[in-house]
């Protein structure tokens, strides 16, 4: 076995200890004094020296990828780079160590944060009212729609389906049926945007709403969006907008201009807070005015003395949505992003992430099948028509991709693309950066022409090679269990 590879409980050996205390100079205390959930021994529990602890942990952050190492390409997730500048400010005395507990009048600072953060993101949506208590976007995307099930409650009209399009984001399906609603899905035309006469014919009085992601799945905006709006708006639905994609928007068009009756935003995604590894992230809701009544409560309130309230007076709220007011953490780094680029710099953001995927769509146009002519904004979405006669996938590609150095992009999504390959490059990367990606996408093309097994059973420079993912997914292994083989020798593998 290699040293890097040996597991901490193969490198064991009973009586190490990463510490050292001199012995207790009280009694020591008995069992039954001892604190609840306490426990003497954990069978098999590894024994170490701090180095070898130290070792171990190092090497394991030697192998995961990073943004501060490459480029993420995951179409849909925007993995973008964040600044450290942000995660210094929300580390400042008097941010990092408030309590929601502590009162009003020792709070109004924070206070101040997010009712500032309200406002910049209502000027940048165009929308009317905001809560930020969500704390990712599918829980923003339950807020919505359970607001826009209030709304039509209170009309008296009990709607029970929710129109979704075949190119939404995946958690819209979910979202919609967590609230109650029967989903109905909506499909693409041509150019992969809603088709106008499928909405005309499935617009009728049963729907609630419309879930539109804009830009789509397909990295496509919807450029009938106006008349969508109207549509749905004469047949007495309501217009809910996934805003995961506003990182393609921002600066440039206003979601409240066209029509939006509510949203979410990814604070994580567009906003400069941490994506991945399981946030934590946030989820704000902007609405319309006809929508505000229902807004989780509390709301932060600004007295004209310049003084913050927070306002749990909201007969028509559809109560509170979060422990407390949300992540603050994540309002702290979405503000000094906004703050620090300005008008000019988020529009330039803009500009840039839409560049960066063009590029790419141009580069790779030739080697990839494109299944949509439709211009695109942040994101591009090939399939992998041209290398399934060679019996090469999306998947394998993937897989072949991290040989390169670069994390795998987005496989098999969105649905309505077979094979789909979604790459999503970011503002945060150089065109030095996409070249070398451009690069490892065309060779591996070249490979599954000429190579064609090489790319099946990639990857074969990563630390593990191909793993039974399904298996993997329906008998996950969550814990370390002690084996006979290695009780018996410690460094057995």
């Amino acid at each position: 076995m290699q040293r890097d590879e040996a597991l901490l409980f193969e490198l064991s050996s009973p009586g190490k200890r990463a510490w050292q205390l001199p012995p207790l100079d009280v009694p020591e205390p008995a069992a039954a004094d001892r604190p609840p959930r306490t426990r003497d021994d954990i069978p098999g529990f590894p024994e170490l020296s701090e180095i070898e602890i130290v070792r171990h942990y190092t090497r394991l952050s030697t192998w995961n990828y990073a943004i501060d190492l490459g480029m993420y390409p995951l179409g849909s997730c925007t993995m973008k780079y964040n600044a450290r500048i942000n995660e210094q400010v929300v580390r400042l005395d008097g941010l990092a160590d408030g309590h929601p507990l502590q009162p009003l009048e020792t709070m109004q600072g924070a206070l101040r944060i997010m009712r500032r953060l309200e406002q910049a993101l209502l000027e940048i949506t165009g929308m009317d009212a905001i809560t930020l208590q969500p704390a990712a976007g599918a829980h923003g995307e339950q807020t919505g729609i359970l607001m826009v099930r209030a709304c039509l409650e209170q009309r008296g009209d009990a709607r029970q389906t929710v129109l979704i399009p075949d190119s939404a984001h995946g958690t819209n399906p979910a979202t919609a049926a967590l609230a109650g609603y029967r989903v109905e899905n909506l499909r693409s035309d041509s150019r992969g945007m809603v088709d106008l006469a499928s909405l005309e014919k499935q617009m009728t009085p049963q729907v609630a709403a419309l879930m539109l992601t804009n830009p789509n799945t397909l990295g496509i905006f919807e450029q009938d969006i106006l008349r969508i709006a109207e549509i749905v708006h004469q047949r007495g639905g309501l217009l809910y907008m996934d805003g995961a994609n506003m990182n393609a928007l921002a600066g440039r068009a206003r979601p409240g201009d066209f029509g939006v009756d509510v949203m979410h935003l990814n604070l994580h995604k567009t906003f400069s807070t941490p994506h991945g590894g399981g946030g934590p992230g946030s989820g704000p809701v902007a609405v319309k005015s006809h929508l505000e009544p229902y807004l989780p409560a509390p709301r932060v309130r600004e007295s004209k003395a310049g003084r913050f309230t927070l306002d749990f007076e909201q007969p028509h709220s559809i109560g509170r949505v979060r422990a407390f007011f949300g992540n603050f953490g994540m309002f702290v780094r979405a503000l000094a992003y906004i703050l620090a680029n300005g008008a000019e710099g988020l529009r330039q953001t803009t500009d840039d992430a839409v560049l960066n995927a063009n590029y790419v769509r141009r580069k790779l146009s030739a080697d990839y099948a494109l299944p949509y002519a439709t211009p695109s904004l942040h994101e591009c979405v090939f399939s992998d028509q041209k290398q399934a006669a060679q019996g090469v996938r999306t998947g394998d590609i993937a897989k072949r991709l991290m040989d390169y150095g670069f994390h795998p992009y987005t496989v098999s999504f969105p649905l309505v693309v077979p094979g789909a390959m979604m790459l999503e490059p970011t503002e945060s990367e150089s065109r030095e950066e996409l070249d070398l990606f451009i690069a490892a996408m065309r060779a591996i093309a070249e490979e599954a022409r000429t190579q064609p097994d090489l790319v099946r059973t990639a990857p074969h420079s990563t630390r593990v090679s191909r793993m039974d993912e399904a298996t993997a997914a329906r008998q996950p292994v969550l814990r370390w269990q002690e084996t006979a083989a290695r009780t018996a020798d410690p460094a057995a593998g």
